[in-house]
């Protein structure tokens, strides 16, 4: 006997409170029904297949995608190949081929302004072409307080507006990498730094200084983070996400970082001198000490 399931599908670029409501609401659903419930995505951002140069800025990484959707406690999670052939699926043949024969969809719980296939519909009409596929199509209830989306977070992470952005999502905005060789004039004022590479699809956010909690090895520190081109040292055009933890000692070169974002220190802006620049850094190290104090 083939298992049922109640599904939602989207491509929940940084499974935020919208989303996470959502799922919570298809689990809650497929318990009333005696069913599985299932989380439909896709393995990269549709726009990338159907624009070639498009490079997504996302809140997460499929790999961060994948995790975060898990801890929604889903029972099946299902990623969809995107391909042209798949975008020239209509709603109706997507539901017939995919929701119905291929995955099993009893019941599929839509967001209210959510759309698939080849040129979209109405939410009546997806009623209407899930009756012809045999699946019966529900409308979730929003977030009552608020509205919640991924470009809302986007425009606050780049504006710099972590606390705003953490709230919508949930959980604390984060950026991770690996530890790359960096300039090294970090050590030579008393704040050296983990030059961290970054995925170039991922957001970053504004230009500025941030307090951050670091995971290194699974064991946390604080820290601050700077994010921009350097304009004391004339670093150009080049963009730096540079760590400074505090209270660690050891080599992190070729380590694997997960930095959180907690909150927003100051702008990006030049000083008079390599002096000016230590001093204002021992000005951020003693703020962000002060935010991250009661956080651990």
């Amino acid at each position: 006997m083939k298992m049922s399931y109640v599904a939602t599908i989207g491509f929940f670029d940084g499974v935020h409170r919208g989303h996470q409501c959502l799922i919570g609401q298809v689990c809650e659903l497929a318990r009333k029904l005696q069913c599985a419930s299932m989380i439909i995505t896709f393995d990269r951002h549709p726009r990338q297949v159907l624009h070639a140069d498009f490079v997504p800025q996302l809140l997460s990484t499929h790999e961060e995608k994948k995790r975060l959707l898990m801890a929604t406690g889903i029972e099946h999670l299902e990623v969809l190949p995107f391909t042209k052939e798949l975008s020239r699926l209509t709603a109706l043949e997507f539901m017939q081929q995919v929701l119905s024969a291929q995955l099993h969809v009893q019941t599929l719980v839509m967001g209210y302004d959510h759309r698939f296939g080849c040129g979209g519909g109405s939410f009546p009409e997806y009623v209407k072409w899930g009756e012809q596929a045999g699946i019966e199509v529900v409308l979730a209830h929003e977030l009552a307080e608020e509205k919640v989306s991924s470009s809302v977070i986007r425009r606050h992470l780049q504006q710099g507006e972590v606390k705003q952005a953490n709230h919508l999502l949930g959980y604390e905005y984060s950026l991770q990498g690996k530890v790359v060789s960096g300039h090294q004039i970090g050590r030579n004022i008393g704040f050296p730094t983990a030059n961290l590479e970054v995925q170039n699809d991922k957001l970053l956010p504004a230009c500025g200084a941030y307090a951050i909690r670091a995971k290194v090895d699974n064991t946390f520190y604080n820290g601050m983070l700077c994010i921009g081109h350097r304009p004391t040292l004339n670093n150009g055009d080049e963009l730096s996400v540079e760590a400074n933890l505090f209270d660690f000692c050891g080599n992190l070169y070729g380590k694997e970082l997960v930095l959180n974002l907690v909150e927003r220190l100051r702008d990006e802006q030049p000083f008079s001198s390599v002096q000016a620049l230590q001093q204002q850094l021992e000005q951020d190290a003693l703020l962000a000490q002060k935010i991250l104090g009661t956080r651990l």
